[in-house]
């Protein structure tokens, strides 16, 4: 169903198999025969899709399409030649394709349905076109069902406020899919931009000028580490608990003898009580068997390590202080993974989001950027300083 209120964009973004289509074309007919919940009644509808064959193939003739849902009796017919349907009730709709936007000089429509606009050819000509033929009826308005990708048009979208945002992820609708086939995808996929994006139905971007690249992290990604010679937990503690504080960032990474660096976990976490964030620090560092637990102080001086050494009094503590800014201490790292000496043995969404949006301003996503503090802090520890001499631990 429809959201309520006067909206004037209806976006259903959501992964493959998730419904979009058959929404699609569920609110058309509702809107031809004026369906409770539906909105105004529409008579002239555009079906916008990436090419023609697409709309003829997916939104008209498809197993989910406009002449496969709604009751028999109301079904429109289809005039291929004239590249429109016509229901019993008198009501149009004319297909057009992404490739062609001036087709969409000079009609004029109550409604439209644009499907998988993360794909149209020429996406912000298109719009732009179908916005100006949406001239007729009371409320004239636009339904668009599509997988989102980083695109100008999508973004635009998205972030606009008369666009009201459905989303749905493929799982939500794996009782009409093939069966097994969302547990075989989830387990291939779940976690990787391709199945955030295809699955989960998230836009996932990269931020011009971004010092990580998505792309570089899904080539080096692994699915386990190999043996390692050094591992170190690091810790970026926030400067408060309270609501909306900065995050705790706690990363482990690991070494090997090649020198090439892996991700191993990311447990951060917001709204930790010191204590809190000690004691799942020195968790992840005696499961992992660290070698090192580095720690800045930069907020808390010796505390931090009072703290750790009240809750886990086994665990020695490294302290680092940082004298640059993020940015340039990232700068380092970043320069690793570009050369293929950083992998991620798993996945790590969050982790892998803040770096994507690390920009020159040293915020990601508009917020300090812990858990990639956490990152570099331990990379840094492992590949970029002189090995430190041999300690003795403490029995």
């Amino acid at each position: 169903m429809p959201p309520r209120g006067g909206w004037r964009v209806w976006a259903f973004v959501g992964g493959r198999g998730a419904g979009k289509t058959r929404a699609g074309a569920e609110w058309v007919h509702g809107i031809v025969h004026g369906r409770d919940g539906f909105g105004p009644k529409a008579g002239r509808i555009a079906l916008v899709g990436e090419t023609i064959d697409q709309v003829r193939e997916v939104m008209v003739e498809g197993v989910s399409g406009l002449r496969a849902c709604g009751f028999p009796a109301e079904r429109p017919r289809f005039e291929p030649s004239r590249r429109r349907l016509v229901w019993p009730n008198g009501a149009v709709a004319h297909g057009f394709s992404s490739e062609d936007p001036e087709a969409l000089r000079g009609p004029q429509f109550d409604a439209a349905w644009a499907d998988e606009t993360g794909k149209w050819v020429q996406a912000e000509a298109t719009w732009d076109m179908l916005s100006f033929a949406l001239r007729l009826g009371e409320r004239p308005r636009a339904m668009v069902t599509t997988t989102p990708r980083a695109t100008p048009l999508m973004r635009r979208l998205l972030a606009d406020a008369d666009t009201v945002v459905t989303r749905s992820a493929t799982a939500a609708n794996a009782a009409n899919l093939a069966p097994g086939i969302v547990k075989a995808l989830m387990a291939r996929y779940a976690g990787t931009r391709l199945g955030r994006q295809e699955l989960d139905g998230e836009l996932i971007d990269d931020r011009e000028g971004a010092l990580f690249s998505r792309e570089a992290i899904e080539a080096q990604r692994v699915g386990a580490a190999p043996t390692l010679k050094r591992i170190a937990v690091a810790v970026d503690p926030p400067a408060s608990h309270r609501k909306g504080a900065d995050a705790c960032g706690i990363v482990a990474c690991g070494i090997d003898a090649e020198g090439t660096v892996y991700v191993l976990a990311d447990v951060s976490a917001e709204g930790l009580k010191p204590h809190e964030w000690a004691g799942r620090a020195a968790t992840l560092y005696r499961r992992l068997d660290a070698d090192a637990l580095v720690v800045e102080v930069n907020q808390g001086g010796d505390m931090v390590a009072a703290v750790i050494g009240e809750v886990a009094p086994d665990v020695p503590v490294t302290p680092v202080r940082a004298a640059r800014s993020k940015h340039l201490r990232a700068e380092p790292v970043a320069a690793l993974y570009a050369q293929g000496r950083v992998r991620h043995a798993g996945r790590f969404p969050a982790l892998e989001d803040e770096l994507a949006d690390f920009g020159p301003d040293g915020l990601s996503n508009g917020r300090s950027p812990d858990r990639l503090d956490a990152l570099v802090w331990a990379v840094t520890h492992l590949a970029l300083r002189p090995r430190a001499e041999a300690r003795v631990r403490g029995l």
